[in-house]
């Protein structure tokens, strides 16, 4: 052939955007070759020029400086890639619902010690032995709220209500320590608590207070752990062969037609990612409503249902209750013996100064004084943090083909349409942005998906989040979804929900704590003391009024000489309003 003519055909096939047969076979891929080896593959199977591109299944099979070899190991690559992708973008998801779920667990765990340990403190400084003699009364209480908040099937209400049955029984020996009673004269007295309400109003407002701030710290801590095991399982994808197709395409066809540092188009790459993310994206209303509720249970945490006040007064409200009792225990005791009849005369009768002891006063920590958690924090503080965390990530799933798009790693910025791979060259990507969700992607030019057959493993998460937010909304109103059909009215919080916490603790706003949140110490667990009498027949009633008292099923009730000085009271009222 003459060279001016070939010169000539040279030319016009310049100009008019394509390449001779024999200039594309002739051109180097070194370039590519380069990119091949530098991600750890060998090149004794890449073209040192381009070569006729027949043999590809995935790019455009023009010519290329990709073997088959190259473009299954490239396509694998790319899936790697993408799940990679996925794993970055949503590590602030997974490291804050791990962190945030271990610091709150942590911390509620040690309140629950501290209030135990309280108690203790208290009770043992004013009655000394005459309280530790009888300790088991309220370490049962304790037992059961640990066992409620580490998710065991415990009602709250009937948590308090054995309490305050078994405490009924041994106060009301007590102050008559001129009687014997009998066990069964003892249940007659726990049967009539719900007339009687022997301790006034504390066992329901204390009911209330606790049971709100346990459901709504159990629920938080649960919803922080689901979340993490959630994300942890909607991000562990296997892209299918379709999403694969689609990924080679537009990260690794443009390294087989020799342009290894062209970038795909920002709508291309959308495309393909709404493809492979159609399913995450239907996570995305239930997802944000999960977080709303996670957002507004932390917010009843730190204000009207907040677990630090709820776990420092249960000492202060027992001793109220107890207290009201010993001023009203002439009334109470004539209504006992008209219902339950005339006990029997002890055989040697006691005055209470005769078994009394050194009563101290009791006493709060000062801000100084105040022990510190191993947390080192405090409910504010952590309440902040996760609020902090949690805005950003509504949204996150319909967000994430954006998220990855936009990274100058993964495709071209969206002002340089003109010079990025469109699936096919350098140009621009004409094909419209799909919708997201599986419904929208029936027209998508990239990935082909069935939008008949949902993916199974979304499905149930779906339903997972439904199931936990609508458990965060009960939690949200002080209601334990587990027990609310059967205690609606009067179970754990259920019936309460307009009661305001500002009747109890006084002057307490979101903005002024009624003492120094300072970090405590932890403190060990107690071990559950054995039961002693049981439930027996229709002897036993269960009471939900006011009261929420009924017949105890807790061990043998304390000798009458014990706790005599809970006789003696009233220097609680000079000093309690400093423990609310």
């Amino acid at each position: 052939m003459d060279t001016r003519l070939l010169v000539w055909l040279c030319t016009i096939a310049a100009l008019s955007g394509t390449r001779s047969p024999a200039a594309a076979a002739g051109r180097s891929c070194a370039d590519t070759r380069q990119v091949y080896s530098e991600k750890g593959y060998s090149t004794s199977t890449a073209p040192v020029t381009q070569i006729s591109g027949e043999h590809l299944r995935l790019c455009p099979q023009d010519y290329t400086c990709c073997s088959s070899q190259m473009e299954e190991t490239l396509s694998l690559q790319s899936e790697r890639d993408f799940l990679k992708a996925i794993e970055d973008n949503s590590q602030f998801l997974l490291t804050t619902f791990t962190q945030r779920h271990r610091r709150f667990d942590e911390f509620f765990r040690e309140l629950i010690d501290l209030s135990e340990k309280s108690m203790n403190q208290m009770f043992t400084k004013t009655y000394g032995r005459l309280f530790t003699q009888n300790t088991h009364v309220f370490q049962e209480l304790f037992v059961e709220l640990r066992r409620y908040y580490s998710g065991g099937s415990v009602s709250l209400t009937e948590v308090f209500s054995d309490f305050w049955s078994g405490l009924v029984e041994r106060v009301f020996s007590l102050v008559n320590p001129q009687y014997q009673f009998s066990d069964d004269y003892l249940e007659c007295v726990s049967k009539h608590t719900e007339q009687l309400q022997p301790f006034g109003d504390v066992p329901r407002k204390l009911r209330v207070q606790v049971s709100r701030a346990f459901i709504a710290a159990r629920a938080l801590s649960q919803g922080l752990a689901f979340g993490r095991d959630m994300v942890n399982t909607a991000t562990k994808l296997t892209a299918d062969s379709e999403c694969v197709r689609g990924l080679m395409r537009q990260w690794y066809c443009p390294l087989c037609r020799g342009l290894p540092f062209l970038r795909p188009c920002h709508s291309l790459c959308l495309n393909v990612m709404k493809g492979c993310l159609a399913n995450q994206a239907e996570l995305d209303t239930e997802w944000n409503n999960f977080i709303d509720a996670l957002y507004v249970v932390s917010e009843k945490l730190e204000g009207p249902f907040n677990f630090e006040l709820a776990a420092d007064s249960i000492s202060v409200k027992v001793s109220e209750a107890i207290m009201h009792m010993q001023e009203n225990s002439v009334s109470i005791s004539r209504k006992v013996f008209q219902g339950c009849g005339n006990p029997s005369p002890a055989r040697n009768k006691r005055s209470p100064s005769e078994s009394g002891g050194n009563r101290k006063p009791f006493r709060t920590y000062t801000p100084e004084e105040k022990p510190t958690t191993a947390a080192g924090t405090n409910l504010d503080r952590l309440v902040t943090e996760l609020k902090e965390r949690l805005r950003p990530m509504r949204g996150f799933w319909v967000s994430l083909p954006h998220t990855i798009c936009n990274d100058e790693r993964m495709a071209a910025d969206v002002t340089n349409e003109d010079r990025c791979w469109n699936g096919q060259t350098r140009g621009r990507y004409l094909p419209d942005v799909t919708g997201n969700g599986l419904a929208s992607q029936i027209n998508n030019p990239e990935v082909e998906v069935d939008i008949a057959r949902p993916d199974v493993k979304v499905k149930q998460l779906i339903v997972d989040l439904k199931v936990v937010t609508n458990k965060l909304k009960h939690a949200e109103r002080g209601q334990d979804i587990n027990f609310i059909d059967s205690e609606e009215g009067s179970g754990s919080g259920g019936g309460d929900h307009d009661e305001r916490y500002s009747d109890d603790w006084p002057g307490y706003g979101p903005q002024s704590p009624p003492y120094s949140k300072t970090p405590r110490n932890p403190v060990s667990n107690p071990a559950k003391p054995p039961r002693g009498r049981e439930r027996n027949g229709s002897k036993w009633s269960r009471n939900n009024g006011q009261g929420g008292v009924k017949a105890s099923a807790t061990s043998p009730h304390l000798h009458t000489s014990s706790l005599v000085p809970l006789l003696s009271l009233q220097f609680v009222i000079t000093v309690s309003p400093l423990w609310r």
